[in-house]
């Protein structure tokens, strides 16, 4: 009687059990998706692309890719299915569920995933009318799928999604105050910008080590100022090249006194370019000097900026100015 007792107990247990072991098993991102609002054909809006100065980051909705009836395997940057640095990696502990792609814009990398790499050249405008030759770098390229189908037709419908990032390769790198060792620059990065690597700092010597450091009275006039404009995360495929740099007696640049320290070849008789679009730096020197309209005041302030060019290395020999006089 016991042993009846026992077994009638164990046995809706087990059944339970099997129960929830089967539940977890079936909880896939199939039917995952099956539920999800996203489950539906892909739409532009799928994709989202972050244009980073080291990385693209690109993103596109998961479940869209499961109604096609394709996952995140099929999924490659431009059909470069046999290469692993060209798939995505799924996340689906967010809401939506994404699948995210990482692309580094090395050289290599753009090349083994098969993006296209294209520099333009285009008259300036805004702070850069004056230039007629101003350069954008575009990288593009597509999100592919592999139809799985082994026969001659398929009723599946390719999934393409196409990206790109656009980067002004001029920026105006400004707003360093003479009587301070040196500024980052505050940055908004809208589409794709390079302009947060970008910093200006002052020194004293010339091995361009020792911050300069302004008393409260100010330096003496005639002190040579040596200026660095630098990039830092910088992918190694730029060089930093300054086509003019000035000082001016407000901050705001547009609206108050200027002087030339140097604008291509032509040069303040004071100024030595000294590094200039051989690598992520660049440098020179000036002496310290008064603006006129400060005439009455002890201390005379003024704030240097740079108009800076990232030129690709192997076209920066060709964008430094040429000087008639050799």
């Amino acid at each position: 009687m016991n042993t009846y007792r026992l077994r009638t107990m164990w046995l809706p247990l087990l059944v339970c059990q099997l129960c929830l072991i089967l539940r977890s098993e079936a909880q896939t991102p199939s039917t995952f998706c099956n539920m999800h609002s996203t489950f539906r054909p892909p739409v532009n809006s799928d994709i989202t692309v972050t244009c980073g100065t080291e990385v693209m980051e690109l993103s596109i909705l998961l479940c869209p890719v499961y109604f096609g009836g394709y996952n995140e395997t099929l999924m490659a940057l431009n059909a470069q299915f046999i290469f692993p640095g060209c798939h995505g990696i799924p996340d689906w502990n967010i809401d939506p569920p994404i699948l995210k792609f990482n692309l580094s814009i090395t050289a290599d990398a753009v090349a083994v995933c098969s993006n296209t790499f294209r520099i333009t050249n285009e008259v300036g405008t805004g702070l850069f009318s004056d230039f007629s030759n101003v350069q954008f770098v575009n990288i593009s390229g597509t999100i592919n799928s592999l139809d799985p189908s082994a026969s001659i037709v398929t009723y599946r419908r390719q999934i393409i999604y196409m990206f790109s990032c656009r980067y002004p390769l001029q920026y105006l790198v400004n707003n360093s105050k003479v009587t301070v060792s040196g500024v980052s620059l505050a940055v908004r990065d809208n589409e794709g910008s390079f302009v947060s690597t970008l910093s200006m700092w002052l020194y004293s010597d010339t091995d361009y080590t020792q911050q300069l450091i302004v008393p409260e009275n100010g330096i003496n006039l005639k002190t040579r100022i040596f200026v660095e404009v630098k990039a830092t995360s910088l992918t190694e495929r730029f060089h930093v090249l300054l086509d003019r740099c000035y000082a001016t007696t407000s901050p705001v640049p547009n609206n108050s006194t200027y002087y030339d320290l140097f604008v291509g070849c032509t040069r303040d008789r004071k100024t030595r370019v000294e590094l200039n679009g051989a690598s992520q730096n660049a440098h020179f020197s000036f002496e310290a000097f008064r603006f006129i309209e400060h005439k009455n005041m002890t201390i005379s302030t003024f704030y240097l900026h740079c108009v800076t060019r990232l030129c690709e290395v192997s076209s920066c020999s060709s964008l430094l100015p040429v000087n008639s006089n050799n």
